[in-house]
């Protein structure tokens, strides 16, 4: 079976807008150590992935080396939009409109790409957007996390901000509630879409995306490692294909990322995250043939239409 595997490109004054921090403002960035980090070793493992980029990013010159070397090695790229506001479910469908047009021109200025798969902030879907992803001819979404646990990880992140009512109520869905848990988990057809969740553990319905399973291996290496085989034997059993999702914290440990201690897992070493990272998408490769997003489109495109 194919499996895919995606990054999203959060950048660090996205995860400070999140959090309310208003040092987001100055757009503070470690994207060129970042991504030279992870191309080396995707480059290694031989491995080609979607990296979903934020429109912002793409504008500010500081990242353009950084992109252009993401399209020199060969990666898909994706929306993952332009302002990484996590309540874009909210927006008007006109709102939805000019986020993605603004992120298309400047995705496309950076890296020579016009993206056709999105990912929303936060898995921040709603039937608005992707009427509007349909109707701007996306093949895919990405945005779902088909989990009962969206609410207990919202309520952690609260604790750990300094966010007002306002961006509290703005934020009030971040990473989605216990009904998210009643998606499919596996690639459906939506409002005129391909929908290509973030695959859960088939039965449990709990995450096993890479920041999830760094946050069990700072209690037990070995525990979440066995628990990621028994996530892939049961998609493999229910021939599920996953989806599986990286983020740029999996790559980067204690010291590394200032201003994001607040982050779960970012007390460990970044050497230890990257080699259990390795690890991972080892134990993912034994079991499924992986490929970026563009790719598990194709073959689902090819199910689904036969």
């Amino acid at each position: 079976m194919k499996a895919a595997l995606s990054l999203d490109l959060d950048n660090l004054w996205s995860y400070l807008k999140i959090r309310g921090d208003e040092r987001w403002r100055a757009y503070p960035t470690y994207l060129p150590h970042l991504v030279p980090l992870v191309l080396d070793h995707l480059s290694r493992a031989g491995r080609r992935i979607t990296f979903f980029i934020v429109g912002s990013d793409a504008e500010r010159q500081e990242n353009r080396a950084a992109f252009e070397s993401i399209v020199r090695a060969g990666h898909d790229i994706g929306n993952h939009s332009h302002r990484h506001e996590s309540w874009m479910h909210r927006y008007t469908p006109q709102e939805v409109r000019h986020e993605l047009e603004h992120a298309e021109r400047a995705i496309e200025a950076a890296t020579g790409v016009h993206p056709r798969g999105f990912r929303a902030p936060g898995f921040a879907i709603s039937g608005s957007v992707c009427d509007v992803l349909a109707e701007r001819g996306y093949r895919y979404d990405a945005s779902t996390l088909p989990t009962f646990i969206g609410p207990l990880a919202r309520a952690y992140y609260f604790r750990r901000s300094n966010l007002d009512e306002t961006q509290r109520g703005e934020r009030a869905t971040l990473f989605g509630d216990w009904r998210d848990g009643l998606r499919p988990n596996r690639p459906h057809r939506i409002d005129g879409l391909v929908e290509m969740p973030v695959t859960v553990m088939p039965g449990l319905r709990t995450p096993f995306h890479v920041s999830y399973l760094l946050y069990l291996a700072s209690y037990s290496r070995a525990a979440a490692l066995a628990y990621l085989r028994s996530a892939l034997l049961l998609c493999s059993l229910t021939r599920t294909m996953p989806s599986l999702l990286l983020h740029p914290l999996d790559f980067l440990g204690r010291g590394e990322a200032p201003g994001l201690e607040f982050f779960p897992g970012m007390d460990l070493d970044g050497d230890f995250k990257r080699s259990f990272v390795d690890d991972a998408l080892a134990e993912y490769s034994r079991r499924f043939s992986v490929v970026a997003m563009d790719e598990a489109y194709n073959a689902v495109f090819e199910e689904t239409a036969a």
